[in-house]
């Protein structure tokens, strides 16, 4: 089968890869109908990190099952799933607290790469959620969204407590930040400021629900949402980049009292003491419990009262998935929709 392989920085390759197995009781194995390139990929193709080359890539997915292990019970092979990047059993006293992320049997599903033709899911009952029927086309960049970027933007609204008659303001204008903004518009936000500095973003931003723009950074943008919001703060602050500027400009754009939910995975970000213990805000967040959100998710989308597969404003068959990471890379496109 086909599947896209980084061999080191900036060097992404499509090749043929030895086709997945059931190799458990509980596995199954599904058609990859679709997958995409998470901004989170990004931080190895530009050389962040210690990487162990080649990788295969890739933890976004969704697609039809073709075989399930032995011990699966309520995944059949033709019915249409969404899955976690983490796998589950959802059984666990952690995963039952609503932390599947932290499941204590968890699998990272981006080392057995998503961005192939076949792909092979541990723990199928507690990872994968069947739609309700075939979707039709146009619904699958939405189902795909939900499997990290939509998941992880509602988490973040939800650990910020986003809700109503709150102000949300969310740092950060990849897909994961616009749906940020998506989830507290559902959750009921009054009122959402989203930053950014782009106008296509920010137009996707406003049709996903924020109400104001800022395009100002660190210590100016903290500013001018204090200004906002009456020298007070937002009540709710998402942080989705996980740089040191993006997380401070949270915890400072946050009033006291105020929720930050941070699902930025983070790079070289340090908290001082003096920081916390002034600032008065409560802090939550970390790689997102998809699986706990994503009934609720396939049922917004199935039932077309969200459309959070805008955020892909460019698709590309498997075997492009080079140019894929490059225009990501580069800010040509918000999120890339592979192809298998």
């Amino acid at each position: 089968m086909r599947g896209a392989i980084m061999y080191g920085p900036g060097d992404v390759r499509v090749e043929e890869r030895d086709e997945p197995r059931i190799a458990e009781p509980t596995d199954a194995l599904i058609r990859v109908s679709a997958a995409c390139v998470c901004g989170s990929d990004l931080w190895p193709y530009r050389g962040v990190g210690d990487g162990a080359w080649p990788a295969p890539m890739g933890h976004e997915y969704c697609g039809i099952v073709e075989e399930v292990g032995a011990d699966v019970r309520t995944i059949e092979p033709g019915q249409f799933v969404v899955g976690s990047f983490w796998a589950s059993d959802n059984t666990c006293e952690i995963c039952r607290s609503g932390y599947q992320s932290a499941c204590v049997n968890r699998v990272p599903m981006g080392a057995l790469g998503a961005q192939a033709e076949l792909l092979r899911v541990p723990l199928a009952d507690g990872t994968l959620v069947a739609t309700p029927g075939s979707p039709s086309d146009d619904l699958i960049p939405s189902l795909l969204s939900a499997s990290d970027v939509l998941g992880t933007g509602w988490f973040a609204a939800v650990a910020a407590e986003a809700g109503p008659g709150k102000t949300v303001a969310v740092v950060g204008d990849g897909a994961v930040g616009l749906l940020a903004v998506l989830a507290a518009k559902q959750l009921g936000a009054e009122r959402i400021i989203a930053m950014s500095r782009h106008e296509p973003r920010q137009r996707l931003a406003r049709e996903f629900g924020a109400t104001d723009i800022v395009e100002e950074r660190g210590d100016e943008g903290v500013a001018t949402i204090k200004e906002l919001t009456n020298g007070l703060g937002a009540h709710s602050v998402v942080e989705a980049v996980g740089t040191q500027e993006s997380m401070m400009q949270a915890i400072h754009a946050a009033r006291p009292g105020g929720n930050v939910g941070f699902v930025g995975v983070a790079h070289d970000v340090a908290i001082t003491g003096m920081d916390m213990f002034w600032s008065l805000v409560h802090l939550h967040g970390g790689p997102a419990p998809v699986r706990r959100f994503l009934p609720e998710l396939i049922d917004l989308i199935w039932n077309r009262q969200i459309d959070p597969g805008k955020v892909f404003d460019l698709e590309l068959p498997l075997d492009e998935a080079a140019a894929a990471y490059r225009a990501m890379d580069e800010r040509r496109a918000i999120k890339v929709l592979l192809r298998p």
